[in-house]
């Protein structure tokens, strides 16, 4: 390798992959993240990992979550009480939660069936690019 070649990798080691590095103290933007839920079965573990990101962030987090196939039936106004209280406990953190009236129209659901405080969007699929769009991290546990 050349002097030239040594000199870039030093400069890529020393100011990061993705940019310079932080002042000492400088504030961080607020993360923003969206959790991925379609599998019915792990509705319970998505809000798990919700609630923990929350805990455990350094710093403002906005977290959303976008819910679509299978996934609706978890949140049925009257189902598992766990997932109940969970979606209550982020909400009142501050989690967006949308779900996809498509997936709510395979399953023979209508907003009245759901459990209080999501927003109702076309196309779950649509708002997870979108969100990802305006920036938001994607994470599907």
């Amino acid at each position: 390798m050349d002097r030239r070649g040594v000199f870039q990798g030093a400069l890529v080691a020393a100011t990061g992959w993705f940019g310079v590095a932080r002042a000492a103290g400088e504030e961080r933007a607020p993360m923003k993240v969206v959790y991925h839920l379609s599998n019915f079965e792990k509705a319970d573990f998505v809000l798990h990992n919700m609630r923990v990101h929350y805990e455990h962030a350094a710093g403002p987090t906005t977290l959303a979550l976008v819910v679509h196939g299978p996934a609706v039936r978890a949140f049925h106004r009257e189902g598992s009480g766990v997932t109940q209280e969970r979606f209550a406990g982020l909400s009142k953190r501050g989690m967006t939660p949308y779900i996809c009236a498509v997936a709510l129209r395979g399953h023979n659901m209508e907003e009245k069936d759901l459990t209080p405080g999501f927003q109702i969007v076309e196309a779950g699929t649509v708002r997870l690019a979108e969100l990802q769009r305006d920036g938001y991290l994607y994470i599907r546990p």
